[in-house]
């Protein structure tokens, strides 16, 4: 049951809102590493089920990607409506415990099922998450907060590589997917018992803390998307998914086809961990922008993502070493990806707070459609149709990763400009 507005004041910003912050954070990580765990141990699975390379691509990408993508907005509507901490709860103890069932998988069909409503379930994570964290803390401090939390993302995925592989190897792919289910289901308990649902809006003055949770659906989606900002956030966005999953899906050609180095693959875990302290930092920069100057600098990180990284890129896809090439690779992924927690904390500024959770279902489903189906696939396609030779790879992400920068970043320009138009008064 909610808090009422006055006891829900004492924990806006308290010590108490930062451990939830912590808790929350360390449900993300679980989600990414029973999201990507799959690829991790996807040839031990290939093998003993005797998979082919689209069937593995289907069960890690399709099979996921899709229904996440699809039921993140309903999702969304629901948290707006219903409560937030019970959706993020049952979410966590569903994936959690797909995964550990995943572990007795005979076929490929019961493995698609599982990933199914592992699917499913983690779409009702972070629109929550993103509405709650809204009341717990006050407007100023949300780019640093959802950095902090985005920063799950690429911890979850270097344990994935290191933990879960570790395991597998150790012992087996069934015995790594139990392993890394089972401490959702603990997690979950703590969760129930540790976070408070607070009232929509609090951190809100008392003027503009009147808003209906009844609009109608698609009045709340036209709401959103009619503004130029928002429009241009999500355009801007998808730029950046697309590079940061197209790297993540081909390191492995380039470490291997290019440089023969199939061992360095795992390592790319390192940077992975290294990647969530660049997305607390940017977040925390963004902040600083937007009291230095205004709030609309905020986009200036999505920028410096979509850009610095690009000369690390291009000496990293055309170093001779394969040492070189993880290296230089890795050190621009922490850069590229580092926009991950500012892209969820502008779009609360652009949104009433009972719109904030739908809203970030929208963009979780644009950044997965456009970032995860179009970007690997078409790269892709540009490796084997386009780009030939030793270096053939190299080109065809060069060239992904400098359209996506470039386009990105006046993507992320024009937005600023439109801010202040937009934006919901606090």
């Amino acid at each position: 049951m909610s808090l009422t507005k006055d006891r829900a004041k004492q924990f806006v910003s308290s010590r108490y809102a930062w451990a939830v912050l912590g808790l929350l954070t360390l449900i993300y990580i679980s989600s990414f590493v029973d999201r990507q765990i799959i690829a991790v141990l996807a040839p031990s699975i290939q093998r003993e089920l005797t998979l082919s390379n689209f069937q593995v691509g289907i069960l890690y990408g399709t099979a996921f990607s899709f229904i996440y993508a699809l039921c993140g907005i309903p999702m969304g509507r629901l948290a707006d409506i219903y409560s937030r901490k019970l959706m993020i709860v049952a979410g966590l103890i569903v994936w959690s415990l797909m995964t550990v069932v995943s572990g007795f998988a005979t076929s490929l069909s019961f493995l698609m099922v599982a990933r199914f409503f592992v699917g499913i379930s983690e779409s009702a994570l972070s629109p929550a998450v993103y509405s709650l964290l809204s009341d717990y803390f006050k407007p100023h401090q949300r780019a640093t907060v959802f950095s902090v939390y985005a920063a799950g993302i690429f911890l979850g995925i270097g344990i994935a590589f290191l933990g879960g592989g570790s395991i597998a190897r150790a012992y087996d792919w069934r015995t790594s997917l139990m392993a890394v289910g089972i401490p959702g289901l603990f997690i979950a308990g703590v969760a129930w018992f540790v976070i408070r649902e607070l009232p929509r809006g609090i951190t809100q003055s008392e003027d503009n803390q009147r808003y209906a949770v009844e609009a109608d659906f698609i009045d709340v989606v036209k709401y959103i998307l009619r503004k130029r900002t928002v429009r241009y956030h999500f355009l801007g966005f998808s730029f950046l998914a697309f590079t940061g999953y197209t790297i993540l899906g081909f390191i492995g050609i380039v470490l291997t086809d290019i440089h023969d180095a199939a061992s360095l693959v795992p390592q790319y875990g390192w940077f992975m961990l290294a990647t969530g302290l660049s997305v607390m930092a940017s977040g925390k920069a963004a902040d600083w922008l937007a009291r230095t100057y205004n709030d609309s600098y905020r986009f200036v990180m999505g920028m410096v993502a979509g850009l610095a990284c690009l000369p690390l890129y291009y000496a990293g896809l055309f170093a001779e070493s394969a040492m070189a090439a993880l290296i230089l690779i890795g050190l621009a992924n922490v850069i590229s990806s580092s926009y991950n927690g500012i892209a969820a904390a502008i779009l609360q500024y652009m949104v009433r707070p009972n719109m904030r959770a739908l809203a970030g279902g929208l963009y979780l489903f644009i950044i997965s459609v456009v970032g995860f189906g179009i970007g690997p696939p078409l790269t892709g396609w540009l490796m084997d149709a386009v780009f030939t030779g030793p270096y053939g790879s190299a080109r065809a992400l060069m060239l992904v990763f400098a359209c996506c920068g470039v386009l990105g970043s006046i993507c992320f320009w024009k937005a600023m400009q439109s801010y202040e138009e937009d934006a919901e008064r606090e």
